[in-house]
C-alpha cells in the first residue's frame, strides 16, 4: 500500500507540475482586457513561482504623454501585469518631447545613470552608438527565460533602425512611416470628380499619383463645405508647430524632388542629408527649395491655424472629417476607428505618398523630366523603441520590460489603438498575402474592414517600397533635425521665404558638423546610408 501511495503521490505531481509547466496565463491590461499567453510567450521568469526581480526597480524614460499618449500609454496599460509577472517595479519617467533627447543624453555623458532605459527616436541612435552608450540585446533574445518576439517580423526598412551593423539594439515597439490619408468617399463621388474635371480639364487619380495632382485636388476642395456640416472645409491638413514634429512633414514631402533614385549609393543617386564625399549639407539645393515652396503653396489650401497645430490638434481636424488629405503616421488610421473621436470610419483611403514627375540631378545641375512618378518611401519618425543604458545596475529587468511589450500579442493590440502612438509596420500586422493576421482580428479590435484593408495595404506599400529615403543616424542627429525644425518654422510663418530657410538650415548643420568633428562625421554618414568610398 506504501509504495502504492508514493507511485501514485508522483504521478500526481507529474501530472500537476507538467500542466503547470503547459499552462496558458491570461493577462488582464488597465483597461480590462485580456490576452492569453503560453508560457513559451512569457518565457520562464514569468512563469516561474520564484519572481527573479523581486525588490527591483528599473526607471524608464518616455516621451510626455500620460497613461493615453504616444508612446508613453503602452507602458501604463501593461505595467500592473508586468510587474505581477516579474516582481519589479517599472518607474515611468515622463519628459516632455523636446526635451528628452538632452535630458538622456546629460545623464549619459556626465555619468549619473539615473536612468535604466530610454524610449528613443531612431535618429538618437548614433550618437548612442558613438558614445558606448547602449547595449546590444542578442544574446538576450535568445534565452528562453525572457518574453519571445520574432525579429524576423521586422521589414529591412525598418530593421536598419532597431539594430547597428549586425547587432540588435530595441525591442519591436513602433514603426514609424507616413503615409497619405484621404476621404475615399468624397474622392470617389463622381459628382465632386465631374466638377474637378470641369475646372482643371482632367480626371484625377484616386489616390492621387503626384504631389502636383495632389495639390490640385487641395485646392478644388478648399474654402467650401462638401461634408455638409455647414461650414467651409479644407483641403489638407499638417502639423507644422515648431517643436512638435512637424518638420516631419518637410522631410517626407520632399523626397521625390531631392532624391535621384539610381542602383547604388554614390555621391549623385540615394541620397538626401549630406554630399556624402565631404558633408555638405544638401538642404538647400534646388530641389529642396522647390519642395519647400511647394509645401508652402499646398499649405494654403489648409486651415491657416495648422501652423500652430501640433500632433493631436491637426488629427483631431481630419477626423472631425474637415479636410480631404492629411500625411501623417499610422496613429491616423487606428484612431480614424475610434468613433467617439472620429466622423469618418468606413470612408477612409490610404497610399504611399504621391511622387513627382521631376527630380533635381547634382550631377547635371538642373531638373530632369521623368517617365513615370518619382515615389519613395519612408521610415519618417521616431519609430520610437526601447534601449538599455550601459549604466544600468539591471539590464535583464529592462530587457524582460522591452521583450513583453515586443511580443506579437501586446504589439497586435498596441498597433490597434492610435492612442498608444505604436504604429503597424511587421509581418503579424499585416494581412494575407502579405503578412499573417486576418481580418477578423483587426474587426474584433474595432476596424472597419475596408479601413482596414486600406490602411494595411498603405504601409506595406511604404515600408516595402523599391525606394526608401535615407535615415539621418549619425551623432548630432537630433541636432540636425531641431534646426531644421526651427527654421522650416520661420518659413511656415513668414518670417522668411523657403530659399532663406534653407540656407540658415545648412549653415547650422555646417556648424555642427564642424564642431562634433567633418572627418569622424565623414565615417558615420557614409556607413548610416551604405556608401563605399
Amino acid at each position: 500500500m506504501i509504495k502504492k501511495g508514493l507511485v501514485f503521490t508522483l504521478i500526481w505531481i507529474f501530472f500537476f507540475f507538467t500542466a503547470v509547466a503547459f499552462s496558458d496565463q491570461t493577462l488582464v491590461n488597465v483597461s480590462g482586457e485580456s490576452i492569453t499567453f503560453t508560457d513559451e510567450e512569457l518565457g520562464t521568469i514569468a512563469v516561474s513561482p520564484e519572481k527573479e526581480f523581486e525588490g527591483i526597480t528599473i526607471n524608464i524614460t518616455v516621451n510626455e504623454g500620460g497613461p493615453k499618449g504616444g508612446i508613453a500609454g503602452p507602458l501604463y496599460e501593461w505595467r500592473d501585469v508586468w510587474e505581477k509577472l516579474t516582481g519589479a517595479k517599472l518607474n515611468i519617467v515622463e519628459i516632455p518631447y523636446a526635451a528628452h533627447y538632452q535630458k538622456v543624453m546629460t545623464d549619459l555623458m556626465t555619468g549619473t545613470g539615473q536612468f535604466d532605459g530610454f524610449f528613443i527616436g531612431s535618429d538618437w541612435m548614433g550618437e548612442l552608438i558613438a558614445g558606448d552608450f547602449i547595449i546590444p540585446i542578442d544574446d538576450y533574445m535568445k534565452d528562453p527565460r525572457f518574453p519571445k518576439w520574432d525579429p524576423d517580423s521586422l521589414p529591412p526598412s525598418i530593421k536598419k533602425l532597431y539594430t547597428w551593423g549586425d547587432k540588435w539594439y530595441g525591442a519591436l515597439n513602433d514603426s514609424d512611416g507616413q503615409i497619405l490619408y484621404y476621404r475615399k468617399d468624397i474622392l470617389t463621388n463622381p459628382d465632386n470628380k465631374a466638377k474637378f474635371k470641369e475646372k482643371y480639364g482632367y480626371e484625377y487619380n484616386v489616390p492621387p499619383k503626384t504631389w502636383d495632382e495632389l495639390y490640385d485636388i487641395s485646392e478644388f476642395f478648399n474654402g467650401w463645405d462638401w461634408n455638409g456640416d455647414g461650414e467651409a472645409d479644407s483641403g489638407i491638413v499638417m502639423h507644422l508647430k515648431v517643436g512638435a514634429q512637424g518638420m516631419y512633414h518637410y522631410a517626407s514631402l520632399s523626397a521625390p524632388f531631392c532624391i535621384l533614385p539610381g542602383e547604388k549609393v554614390d555621391k549623385y543617386h540615394n541620397v538626401y542629408w549630406f554630399d556624402p564625399e565631404d558633408m555638405t549639407p544638401l538642404i538647400n539645393g534646388e530641389g529642396y527649395i522647390k519642395a519647400l515652396e511647394f509645401q508652402l503653396k499646398l499649405a494654403k489650401t489648409g486651415p491657416d491655424a495648422q501652423v500652430a497645430w501640433s500632433l493631436g490638434e491637426a488629427w483631431d481636424y481630419f477626423l472631425r472629417g474637415k479636410a480631404i488629405f492629411t500625411f501623417s503616421w499610422g496613429d491616423v488610421g487606428s484612431l480614424v476607428q475610434d468613433e467617439a473621436r472620429s466622423k469618418i470610419k468606413g470612408k477612409l483611403g490610404c497610399s504611399i505618398l504621391p511622387g513627382t514627375m521631376e527630380v533635381f540631378d547634382r550631377s547635371q545641375n538642373a531638373f530632369v523630366k521623368l517617365d513615370a512618378p518619382n515615389v519613395w518611401g519612408n521610415t519618417t519618425g521616431g519609430s520610437w523603441h526601447g534601449v538599455i543604458s550601459n549604466l544600468s545596475k539591471h539590464p535583464e529587468v529592462v530587457y524582460h520590460l522591452l521583450a513583453f511589450h515586443a511580443t506579437n500579442k501586446i504589439s497586435f493590440w498596441n498597433a490597434c489603438r492610435g492612442w498608444t502612438g505604436v504604429d503597424p509596420g511587421v509581418s503579424f500586422h499585416f494581412l494575407p498575402p502579405n503578412g499573417t493576421a486576418s481580418i477578423d482580428d483587426y474587426i474584433a479590435n474595432g476596424f472597419n474592414p475596408d479601413d482596414a484593408k486600406e490602411y494595411l495595404q498603405g504601409y506595406y506599400d511604404n515600408f516595402f517600397a523599391p525606394n526608401i529615403a535615407p535615415y539621418l543616424r549619425i551623432p548630432g542627429g537630433n541636432e540636425y533635425w531641431v534646426a531644421l525644425d526651427r527654421h522650416l518654422s520661420e518659413a511656415y510663418t513668414g518670417q522668411v521665404d523657403a530659399r532663406e530657410a534653407l540656407n540658415r538650415t545648412a549653415r547650422d548643420w555646417e556648424d555642427i558638423t564642424n564642431r562634433i568633428g567633418r572627418e569622424d562625421q565623414l565615417k558615420s554618414y557614409q556607413e548610416a546610408i551604405g556608401y563605399t568610398p
